[in-house]
């Protein structure tokens, strides 16, 4: 369960980029409130702004229209209340494991001793499934191992916010399943730390309904909300119990017309022009 204690708040939010005589409109007029403690993912098809909205977000690009509020601040650029995970593994190659862990967490706490950053990096790659893997380089990672670092770094710096842009996009299917189990698990915790506010970016529908308390279903041309789904079903979530269940059936159908619908709309579009 969520609170009601809004944690993000984007305001009629637009941007546009203009270039070599063209206008184009990734955006247009988004509003959406992210409560405290909240996982929300984010579908839609390619080009809707998904990726877009998370860049916002992060502090990477300011909004023509509109403004991003966290805990009632107006953003200014990146912050070390925001941890990211990208769908590439984004781990320096020239450090350890352990060492990449570390240097994520010195960024949002300065003031922690070497051995300290250590020590808790040492905690999350345990926390992975990777304690035996602290002196290895990424090149001597999989590629599923890589990402477990790359989010065993982003819960390590312990942010309030976690931004996920399709973490699980670019490894098999067996790890995907996987990483999605320790995410849950990691996020839902020990029923005493409070969670993170989550905003997940994905295609796949079965992995935000599996994940989320809520799902913000996206349109393009110009991106903006369409359709927000609130993913009622109860927690801790098993996948395999989760599929046998009629609510499930029915959020999975919702987000399917919705879906395809949108697709079936932007043919219809093309083939106009």
């Amino acid at each position: 369960m969520t609170n009601n204690n809004k944690k993000i708040e984007i305001k009629n939010i637009s941007l546009t980029y203009e270039g070599s005589g063209t206008v184009f409109q990734a955006l247009k007029d988004v509003s959406l409130t992210i409560n405290d403690g909240e996982f929300v993912s984010i579908i839609g098809s390619s080009g809707c702004g998904k990726s877009t909205l998370l860049s916002i977000l992060e502090g990477l690009r300011t909004p023509s229209a509109g403004e991003v509020l966290i805990d009632g601040k107006k953003i200014e650029g990146t912050g070390r209340d925001r941890g990211v995970v990208f769908q590439q593994y984004a781990l320096f190659p020239w450090m350890t494991a352990e060492k990449n862990i570390s240097f994520g967490i010195k960024q949002v706490k300065p003031e922690l001793s070497k051995k300290e950053r250590l020590e808790l990096s040492n905690q999350f790659l345990s926390k992975v499934g990777l304690s035996g893997a602290k002196d290895k380089y990424p090149r001597d990672l999989s590629g599923g191992m890589q990402q477990r670092v790359a989010i065993a770094r982003a819960l390590a710096m312990d942010t309030d916010i976690l931004l996920m842009d399709e973490p699980f996009g670019a490894v098999d299917a067996k790890t995907r399943v996987i990483l999605q189990e320790l995410l849950l698990h990691l996020w839902e915790g020990d029923g005493n730390s409070r969670k993170k506010t989550v905003v997940f970016v994905t295609h796949d529908i079965d992995e935000a309904i599996l994940l989320s308390d809520r799902i913000i279903m996206m349109r393009a041309n110009p991106g903006r909300v369409y359709q927000e789904i609130p993913v009622n079903l109860e927690r801790p979530r098993s996948r395999s119990e989760l599929v046998k269940s009629r609510e499930y059936s029915a959020v999975r159908n919702e987000i399917m017309s919705l879906f395809f619908g949108d697709i079936k709309d932007q043919i219809d579009q093309e083939a106009v022009i």
